[in-house]
């Protein structure tokens, strides 16, 4: 921490953003806020990264959820850093609609540690885009501030405008699974400037929350039908059970 830091710190004590406690510096949670969180580890779906409450004894690509064997995703790969419950939903929300956008470099360590596997073979990091409109209200898009941050760490390009959203589309929180692939649907598209960018690369979709895969399925989709290798995808939170409301 430099001294401009830590006299500001002296001045204006840095608190968690979830509990409201002093804490060593900007963005962090407190002790009680990090015992909240449920981090995803092994064992797991290997194509959604669902996980599971126990070892099945499959290991690696053989580890696949009944979902996923039934139904095989679009993307190659998905992966989360914690279970989308109360605990980690107070720290997104707080991330996307209170300006506390000092706790993405917080997130990084977390999204290191579960996209480990991911990273080797990706040419460019590319986040799901929000219409223009929600962007002026908003000030800033979630995914693009989490991938900006990341690049900076895992040396992976990231292309911001590679993907646009060309129609706006209703909040999908209140949306079931069906409505809500019928919502993004053709919602995407690949920016032009950036097709022959992506073509034959190895891409990961960033997002904050992966709910039933919808919105990062269809953007997946329109990536690979641009061109794209291969898409796998990464997210902050994802949920497990269904949340509704």
């Amino acid at each position: 921490m430099n001294m401009g830091n830590k006299i500001l710190n002296a001045l204006l004590p840095s608190r968690c953003i979830v509990t409201g406690e002093i804490v060593e510096a900007q963005g962090m949670v407190s002790p009680k806020a990090w015992g909240a969180l449920n981090f995803i580890g092994d064992p797991y779906c290997y194509r959604c990264g669902f996980p599971f409450d126990f070892d099945t004894g499959a290991k690696g690509a053989d580890n696949i959820c009944a979902g996923c064997q039934k139904n095989p995703p679009i993307f190659n790969r998905a992966r989360a850093a914690l279970i989308y419950d109360d605990a980690s939903r107070n720290i997104i929300l707080a991330f996307k609609h209170a300006d506390q956008t000092q706790s993405v470099p917080v997130f990084i360590p977390w999204l290191n540690r579960v996209g480990k596997d991911i990273f080797d073979q990706a040419d460019y990091l590319v986040p799901v885009p929000l219409h223009r409109w929600r962007i002026w209200r908003r000030r800033f898009n979630q995914a693009a501030l989490i991938a900006k941050y990341l690049s900076s760490d895992i040396k992976v390009e990231t292309l911001l405008d590679a993907l646009e959203r060309n129609r706006a589309t209703v909040t999908q929180g209140h949306l079931q699974a069906r409505e809500r692939s019928k919502n993004v649907k053709n919602a995407f598209r690949v920016n032009p400037k950036r097709l022959r960018q992506i073509r034959g690369k190895n891409i990961i979709l960033i997002d904050d929350v992966y709910t039933t895969g919808a919105t990062v399925s269809e953007c997946a989709k329109v990536l690979l039908k641009g061109g794209a290798a291969n898409v796998d995808i990464l997210t902050l939170a994802r949920v497990v059970k269904p949340v509704r409301g």
